[in-house]
């Protein structure tokens, strides 16, 4: 080791001379910086060796910035038309998207330039989401909030792309996600700031207010009740906010450092905001929605460059520009815009500046009523984009776009002239797209012929054709179109059952089909290809309607049952055949003669559309003969006897549910129900039992037909209702709000379904069933019972009915003649079963039919029972039942066999029972004589199931009173039942309702009382009279206190008690406009006042249902002097209030007091007086903009406010006044207005009062015209306007001051014309262009008057092509006329535009390069006379001259043909120009004048369209002049042009022909050259077939002219052609060709060509292509994939492991690559072990956690101390990504290590080298004092 150690000192200087010398102990060696160079390392040489590797690398790098620069350079130069597509799209990326369509299970979200994507239920929120499984877990149906509940259409949510995938039909999928979490992932509390605006879901409901989640983790976000008031009120139908609910948030507060937030959705405060710098916002977490205001870099026509937030730059399409704005936009200008997407990769930033998103919050209108799959004829070109598509003007003045792969169904290259401006095309809707408000349409020819574009265009039964597509197991699937699939299943491939139907059928037939039944929803087509359905002549039906009886159709059996078959039509329509129908022979056995899927004719019996009932026949097909005639027979018997007929009906028999009756006279057999016999449930069982075979019922009604039998009722409600007129016989021609009686047709425990005439069913819900509480239904409501029903919701679609059957709703307000009109019904049905009874022969019907209600019977006791009720005898009770209770046994007592006097009760004639009392006061003769209108206290003496009979108190008088008071009203809690012995109130309505003598009376509304003791009913007798409470009288004055003061009333303090009520209209006589009449009255003051009327107030104890007599009579009252003096109207009359509210004329001035601003409506709710309520809309409240903007602080309550009249609102419940003092809008009147729609270049809408629309042309904006009238009129905005013209259906506005302000003076800089009339000739004015058209240029002078500017007179400049000016003269320019001629007779006016006349500038442009009017006739002159004077000098010299030219054209154009191609390289003005000139007639000598050469940018760039390895840095572009003059435009050179060339000028001209000629030769021979055309390539390759490079950039050049098909040819060419020997070159092609297949083919394409290169080519090399293709185009699913199956195949190959690490580490899966580790190790071999470790280290260096880096180095060096190339890797990876402490420290570990001196000295060297460059002169000598300590070490162990 020692000649080791020597050798080393010797060779660096900075070693001293070792040997045996030691250093000394304390002193230290001081060194100059001479000997720094510790181990004499010469810096010339690392100089050199550095400047070699800069050398090497330097070029390269150039080249590429160069490239790269180059490239960014011509991207801030041209403005290219950026579309989002599919492609553009990655996982996690932000969009600002619309709600198109909410459904059950997902919502339908509109994406810029028109793509969709769908958010699931589990992407709504976390809290939703949570909630969803909780009510799912706990089977909570009827409690889960719907999407709709939640979202509506219109509603623009901020949203991130959650998965990108594609459905099964092979086409994309996009699924999107609004959880806060996705969409504000980037955010972190500390970023959040007071101002920014952040989407948010509901997650809890709390006491005080809500937590949303923003998705910042920490963060709880509080949004307080105060701050949704509005939002409630305004956008959520008063419905509280919800978990689950999309808000957008303004953040009002940020407090501990971001974990507390205040947030606020008052719409005030969220369409303000916008972002700012102090928000602190970047690239990164820039949001999607978010306002921010900018200023314009670049203006071009695809869009805009902005820049904003102080650095940041956008982009603005043509599709979100302002189409208002776009003409006047400029650079400089400063813009609101709204943010619409952020590309991840290139962070490029998409805005949108459509006034729409510039309000946060807003919701977005429907874009267009035209319908998806309507044809639109004559749709105009507004403007064609070459990358993107054409925007089209649609006849109402919508716009509609169409992409590029739309426009034409060919692959032939679009031709731009048949897009110019104004051309119109035919179009058909395919979509609509909510973000850019347009339809989206197709000009294809394929679609435009489509029979249908979706499943709703499907009808069933329709014929339809489609191709195979695959034949499965359970059927056939076809294809329709693109887009629309349908299945034939298996039983309908044949009429027959197919046991192999892929010997009948092929996939790719195109094969003819019947639609079965189509599912639009659900997207499900049905087909059948049954021969004999396809090809039926019959009638089709695909309705129960349409199944009219003897109609014959084909079916197809679906089941075969022991009773008979069932058919089915279309569209789910079936029916029956019966057994006995089936043939004309019996059946007995159906399952042996018919089989399911079985084709049948059938004929219709019978059909009942309302039940869905069909029955059918077989049989009427075989024998139409004797069927037919009894069919037809049955047919006409039932018509006669349709529903609602009136009819007497004798009874045949009885059976178990009702009669069987014929219908006299026809005696047609029909079936009256037992339930169907009466309204009364207890007289329907009465006359079913007493009724008998021959008794005659009138007055009964044909209800329904049911199986050939006519049903009848004898119900007096629904007979009632029936002859009021026609009732509804389905569902559409049913109301809501409708009542009418039915019966109860089924009860179940979730409600009662109600049954009507014509068949028609209802369903009344559980809580609808009675103002009580339901806990049993069968409690309240029996089958059959008779029923008042009212309509409260209507499925017109699914055709159900909800009804409700409360009394509140249901009841009509006079109760008590209700009442009595039932009792009076029960009690004449009684009496026509006594009148029948009475003619039977049986003694005892005879007699129980004698006896009456209040008859004395002289009775014998029977027997006493143990519960004290006593059975009678007697002669006039022979064989009866008659008994007494214990109550109406009181004072007397009986034993068997005594004798006394009883009273009849009641007479059950069902029972034959006898009801009878022997209460001494019912014995007495002291009855009462009744008054016609009276009240009384009664005492309940016997109560039966409809009728209670009672006594007056104190009397013997009996009287009948109701125990319901409705139809419906059939339960009551045991607390509202009525008992014997109670006291009641009963009111007696008029005198003559009697039943055998005894009257009838109805109950009082008081709270019954049981009077079980005479001394309770005694001292209870006074309270239970019902009085008022007071003792005053209407015109009584009296005094009292003020006890409380109101808005709109004044409550006073009355003696006794007793308060009163003053109605603010009663407080004074003369009211002054906009004071409080009630303020003028404090609480305590005394006051002399009138009794005027009353009013009934309720308790504090007033419950509805079981406390509801708890109300009292409270006083109306006046406060008015006038009042007070003289005598006044009672207020309360009986007039009904549509009669009071007639009597208010229009046009009446009156007062009303301010109620409340009514939010919803948007109108001021009012009173005129105690009963007269009114409404004022918000645009008839003030003639001032701004107390419209805040009514509620200019119109509070109690306000007084003098209104003008109008009429009785629709309702008829209350007035509509105005307070602006106009009843109607004539000419003249100045209203206020809102802009309902905002039409570019034309003028604006404005909803008016009254239901009115106006409309505003450009003229009539302002008194000074200005050149964007329409700038400051957004939608919404309120305007003061003036009525200048009225027709039937609009009326004509004008918002000039001068009109709407008349009182003030306004400055006119543009008078106001009204008709040609206000002209002179000559006069100067101005004018908004109208029209550009064949005529010429029509200016709109006014909203009714035009004039028109001949093209003579619009412009200085020669044009020759009339379509320049529709290009250049915009609609709507302001321009300056001049009048020339006036037609006062038509209206015609004549204008000129001409600079002269107007003295203003040229409205066409000098940009133009037009020539001027007065230099073309110039050169038409001069041509002229050379043309005459060279006449005679033609001869022999001039035709040679001539031959000769002719020859150089030739050559000319040869050499021109041959040089196609070769100058691509062109600038875009040029062609531009090119085109032009050709339009507008230049000579093409004036088209070969060369531009400037620095303002070239080369056109062709291949690496815009391919993204190739090798050929990108070879190719570079030629620049050059393009010319392209054709024989046509040669021939068309006009001849005055050739006359002004001299002799000598064709000499030089001639000269410089050819040397043009040779020039190009030359150019051609240069073996430098660049191919421009696929001649060049044809050549290049040919000389050098082996180069991959020029096969990949001739691939490259068709793909620039997006030639894809021509690429993959030259590909498979070149692989053809290139020897088998070069291997890279053909791999080379193939990766090119993966490339090609990946941007432009499929993923089956990718793999075909994958597959082969694979076979030919060396596959691991092919395998990591195509995973570096896939992860470069983020195809990381199919990378990842890929990655898999190379770990299979090439599992020993480290390369691979490395790969696939690394592209886990750039997804962020960490975990993923650990556990690839371990995978790695066990595949590869032992030594591989180490060097894998370590370069796995290496990658979480750079792309992963340097944590875990650093501790596989430690492991790994732990195991291995003296592997130096690991130190060394490790300390290179310190030093880039770890502290200088840690490598320092790094160095210190290894320079102890105990390695070859050689090895340390390698180290020693690093560690001197990096103090050197990082650290200070004393560390650089702290490592060579340690190199010196190291050596002297070494020699002493040497010498030892």
């Amino acid at each position: 080791m020692f000649p080791e150690v020597v050798r080393m000192a010797a060779m660096d200087e900075d070693f001293p001379r070792g040997g045996v010398q030691r250093k000394p102990t304390r002193e230290k060696v001081k060194r100059s910086k001479e000997d720094e160079n510790l181990f004499g390392v010469h810096h010339d040489d690392v100089r050199k060796k550095q400047k070699r590797k800069r050398a090497e690398l330097i070029p390269v790098k150039a080249k590429k910035q160069k490239t790269k620069n180059g490239g960014t350079l011509q991207t801030k130069q041209k403005i290219k038309a950026q579309i989002l597509s599919f492609k553009k799209l990655n996982v996690g990326m932000l969009l600002l998207g619309c709600v198109k369509e909410v459904t059950d299970f997902e919502l339908v979200v509109g994406l810029p330039h028109g793509l969709t994507g769908y958010v699931s239920l589990t992407n709504i929120c976390d809290a939703y989401t949570k909630s969803l499984r909780e009510q799912i877990d706990e089977e909570l149906s009827e409690d889960l909030v719907a999407l709709s509940d939640l979202y509506s259409p219109g509603m623009v949510v901020r949203c991130a792309v959650y998965e990108l995938g594609k459905t099964k039909a092979n086409r994309h999928s996009l699924k999107l996600s609004i959880n806060p979490k996705d969409v504000n992932k980037a955010l972190s509390p500390g970023a959040l700031q007071a101002g920014m605006l952040l989407s948010g879901c509901v997650s809890s409901v709390e006491e005080h207010g809500y937590l949303v989640d923003i998705g910042v983790k920490a963060t709880k976000a509080f949004l307080s009740h105060t701050k949704t008031q509005e939002y409630v009120k305004n956008k959520n139908q008063g419905m509280p906010l919800r978990v689950g609910q999309y808000l957008t948030t303004l953040v009002e507060s940020v407090k501990n450092d971001g974990r507390i937030a205040q947030l606020s959705i008052r719409h005030i405060d969220v369409a303000a905001a916008t972002a700012t710098e102090d928000q602190k916002w970047s690239l990164s977490n820039l949001l999607p929605g978010l306002v921010i205001r900018a200023e314009i870099q670049k203006v071009a026509c695809h869009g805009l460059i902005l820049q904003f937030l102080s650095g940041f730059t956008g982009s603005v399409d043509f599709m979100h520009m302002d189409p208002r704005k776009v003409k006047t936009c400029h650079p400089g200008q400063k813009v609101k815009a709204c943010i619409l997407y952020v590309q991840p990769e290139t962070k490029a930033v998409h805005l949108t500046l459509r006034p729409a998103f510039l309000q946060p919050g807003a919701v977005l209108q429907q874009p267009s009523p035209h319908g998806i799959g309507k044809v639109l004829e004559h749709c105009t070109v507004r403007c064609y984009h070459k990358e993107a598509g054409v925007i089209f003007q649609l006849a109402d003045g919508t716009f509609a776009y169409s992409r590029k792969v739309h426009l034409s169904g060919t692959k032939t290259p679009l031709n731009p002239n048949d897009f110019r401006e104004g051309t119109k095309h035919r179009c058909r809707v395919i979509d609509h797209s909510p973000m850019e408000q347009m339809v989206l349409v197709s000009l294809k020819k394929s679609v435009l012929d489509a029979p249908f574009l979706k499943y709703q265009d499907i009808k069933p039964g329709q014929l339809v054709e489609g191709k195979i597509t695959s034949l499965e197991n359970y059927g056939m699937n076809v294809k329709l179109t693109h887009h629309i699939r349908g299945l034939v299943p298996r039983a309908h491939l044949s009429d027959i059952p197919l046991k192999h139907p892929e010997k009948l059928y092929s996939v790719g037939n195109l094969v003819k089909c019947r639609v079965l039944m189509v599912n639009s929803d659900t997207k499900k087509l049905t087909l059948t290809l049954k021969k004999t359905l396809v090809g039926s002549k019959l009638s089709v039906i695909t309705q129960y309607k349409e199944a009219v009886p003897k109609r014959l159709a084909h079916g197809y059996v679906v089941s075969v049952k022991p009773f008979g078959c069932i058919v089915r039509f279309y569209g789910d329509v079936r029916g029956l055949v019966p057994q006995q129908e089936l043939s004309t022979h019996p059946i007995l056995f159906p399952e042996k003669v018919f089989y399911v899927g079985q084709v049948v004719k059938v004929a219709v019996l019978k059909c009942d559309p309302t039940q869905e009932k069909l029955l059918l026949s077989l049989k009427a097909t075989q024998n139409v003969g004797t069927e037919a005639d009894g069919f037809t027979k049955e047919i006409e018997e039932s018509s006669m006897y349709p529903t609602g007929k009136i009819v007497d009906v004798e009874v045949l028999a009885k059976v178990e549910n009702g009669l069987k009756v014929s219908i006299l006279p026809q005696h047609v057999p029909a079936f009256l129900p037992t339930m169907h016999l009466s309204d009364h449930v207890s007289n329907c069982r009465l006359l079913a039992a007493r009724l008998q075979k021959g008794d005659v019922l009138s007055n009964v009604m044909c209800l329904s037909q049911t199986n050939g039998q006519i049903i009848l009722s004898r119900k007096a409600a629904v007979i009632a209702f029936a002859e009021q007129g026609p009732m509804p016989k389905d569902v559409l021609e049913l109301q809501v709000g409708t009542q009418m009686p039915g019966f109860v047709k089924n009860i179940m425990a979730y409600g009662v379904f109600v049954k009507f005439p014509h068949g028609l069913v209802g369903l009344a819900p559980k809580a609808a069933m009675s103002d009580k509480f339901v806990t049993n239904t069968e409690d309240h409501f029996v089958v059959g019972q008779t029923v008042v029903a009212k309509v409260t919701n209507l499925d017109e679609e699914k055709k159900r009915v909800l009804l409700t059957l409360k009394v509140s709703e249901c009841g009509s307000a006079e109760g008590a003649g209700e009442s009595l009109a039932l009792l009076s019904q029960y009690c004449a049905e009684l009496e026509f079963v006594r009148t029948l009874m009475s003619s039977r022969d049986s003694p005892v019907v005879t007699s129980l039919s004698c006896l009456a209600i209040g008859q004395r019977l002289q009775l014998v006791v029977d027997r006493v029972e143990d519960d004290g009720t006593v059975y009678f005898t007697g002669t006039q009770v022979t064989k009866l039942t008659v008994t007494a209770s214990r109550y109406h046994q009181r004072e007397v007592t009986v034993s068997p066999g005594q004798r006394c006097t009883a009273v009849v009760l009641f007479v059950d004639l069902l029972s034959s029972v006898v009801h009878v009392s022997l209460r001494q006061e019912l014995l007495n003769a002291n009855a009462r004589k009744l008054k016609r209108i009276s009240q009384h206290l009664a005492v309940v003496q016997l109560v039966t199931q409809d009728v209670a009979v009672v006594s007056l108190a104190g009397t013997s008088k009996l009287l009948l009173v109701p125990v319901t008071f409705h139809l419906n009203d059939t339960f009551h809690f045991d607390s509202e039942k009525l008992s014997v012995g109670q006291t009641i109130s009963l009111s007696l309505q008029t005198a003559g309702i009697e039943h055998h003598g005894i009257p009838l009376a109805a109950r009082g509304h008081r709270k019954h009382s049981r009077a079980k003791r005479e001394r309770q009913m005694s001292e209870g007798e006074e309270d239970l009279i019902p009085t008022v409470q007071h003792a005053l009288c209407i015109g009584d004055v009296i005094s009292g206190t003020v006890k409380s003061v109101q808005a709109n009333c004044l409550l006073i303090k009355l003696e006794g008690g007793v308060t009163g009520f003053v109605h603010a209209s009663e407080i004074l006589d003369q009211v002054p406009n906009g004071s409080f009449p009630s303020s003028k009255q404090k609480v305590g003051n005394v006051v002399t006042a009138k009794v005027i009327g009353g009013r009934e107030v309720k308790s504090h104890k007033f419950l509805p249902i079981t406390h509801p007599n708890f109300s009292a009579t409270m006083p109306e009252l006046t406060l008015r002097p006038s009042k007070l003096s003289g005598d006044c109207e009672v207020m309360y009359q009986s007039e009904q209030l549509a009669d009071q509210l007639k009597s208010y004329k229009p046009g009446q001035v009156l007062t009303c007091y301010v109620s409340k601003y009514n939010c919803t409506k948007k109108c001021l709710d009012v009173e005129v007086t105690p009963i007269i309520q009114g409404s004022v809309e918000l645009l008839l409240m003030s003639q001032r903009v701004k107390h419209l903007k805040y009514p509620k602080k200019h119109f509070q309550s109690g306000q007084a406010l003098t209104a003008t009249v109008i009429a009785p609102d629709r309702t008829n419940t209350r007035l509509s006044l105005s307070l602006t003092g106009a009843c109607s809008l004539d000419e003249g009147s100045i209203t206020l207005g809102t802009i309902e729609k905002v039409t570019p270049h034309l003028g604006v809408t404005i909803r008016l009062p009254f239901g009115k629309t106006g409309q505003v042309g450009l003229c009539d904006i302002a008194d000074s015209y200005k050149e964007s009238p329409l700038e400051e009129l957004t939608l919404g905005r309120m305007v003061r306007c003036c009525v200048i013209s009225k027709n039937e259906h609009e009326l004509a506005v004008s918002l000039r001051s001068s009109r709407v302000y008349p009182e003030r003076e306004s400055s006119i800089n543009d008078p106001e014309i009204t008709t040609a009339k206000d002209l002179r000739k000559g006069q100067l004015l101005r004018g908004y262009i109208k029209a550009v058209g064949e005529p010429g240029v029509f200016v709109s002078l006014c909203a009714s008057l035009s004039g028109r500017v001949l093209f003579n007179y619009v412009t200085d400049y020669y044009v020759k092509d009339h379509g320049i000016f529709l290009a250049s003269i915009p609609k709507g320019k302001l321009v300056t006329v001049k009048v020339l001629s006036i037609n006062n007779g038509q209206g015609e006016v004549e204008l000129s535009l001409l600079p002269q006349d107007t003295g203003a500038p040229d409205v066409l442009s000098k940009s133009l390069g037009l020539p001027s009017k007065q230099s073309k006739m110039l050169n038409d002159a001069k041509g002229s006379v050379l043309k005459t004077s060279k006449r005679k000098r033609r001869g022999s010299e001039s035709e040679q001259v001539s031959s000769k030219k002719l020859k150089i054209k030739k050559k000319q154009k040869h050499s021109e043909e041959a040089d196609s191609g070769v100058e691509v390289y062109c600038h875009e003005e040029d062609s531009d120009a090119e085109f032009e000139g050709s339009n507008t007639g230049l000579s093409p000598v004036s088209q070969q004048q060369p531009k400037p050469r620095k303002t070239q940018v080369p056109r062709l760039e291949v690496s815009r369209s391919f993204a190739w390895d090798v050929s990108l840095n070879t190719i570079s572009p030629v620049t050059g002049k393009h010319e392209d003059i054709s024989s046509d435009s040669e021939d068309d050179e006009p001849e005055d042009s050739k006359a002004k060339l001299t002799r000598r000028e064709k000499e030089v001209g001639k000269r410089q022909m050819e040397k043009e000629l040779m020039k190009a030769e030359q150019q051609l021979m240069d073996p430098n050259r660049h191919p421009q055309s696929a001649d060049d390539f044809d050549r290049l390759v040919l000389s050098s077939p082996n180069s991959s490079i020029l096969w990949t950039q001739y691939m490259a050049f068709h793909l620039h002219t997006t030639e894809i098909e021509k690429a993959r040819t030259v590909a498979e060419r070149a692989l053809k052609t290139i020897s088998f020997r070069e291997e890279q070159e053909k791999l080379n092609v193939w990766v090119a060709l993966l490339n090609l297949e990946n941007l432009y083919g499929t993923e089956e394409s990718l793999m075909k060509v994958f597959e082969r290169a694979v076979q030919y080519s060396e596959p691991l090399k092919v395998f990591q292509q195509l995973a570096s293709i896939y992860t470069k185009s983020e195809k990381y699913k199919q990378a990842d994939n890929l990655y898999n199956t190379m770990l299979k195949r090439f599992r020993q190959e480290s390369t691979v492991w490395l790969s696939y690490a690394t592209f886990l580490l750039k997804q962020g899966k960490t975990d993923s690559t650990n556990a690839l580790l371990q995978r790695a190790l066990k595949c590869l071999p032992q030594k591989e072990h180490v060097d894998i470790i370590a370069k796995f280290a290496q990658l979480e260096f750079r792309l992963g956690d340097t944590e875990r880096a650093k501790a596989m180095f430690e492991s790994t060096l732990s195991n291995y101390p003296k592997r130096t190339d690991l130190w060394s890797v490790y300390i290179d990876m310190m030093v880039k990504h770890g502290s200088q402490d840690e490598v320092r420290h790094l160095f210190e570990r290894v320079i102890h290590l105990k390695l070859a001196p050689k090895k340390m000295k390698f180290f020693f060297k690093r560690y001197l080298e990096y103090e050197k460059k990082h650290g200070s002169e004393e560390r650089v000598q702290a490592v060579k004092e340690k190199a010196l300590e190291y050596v002297e070490s070494t020699s002493l162990s040497v010498d030892s």
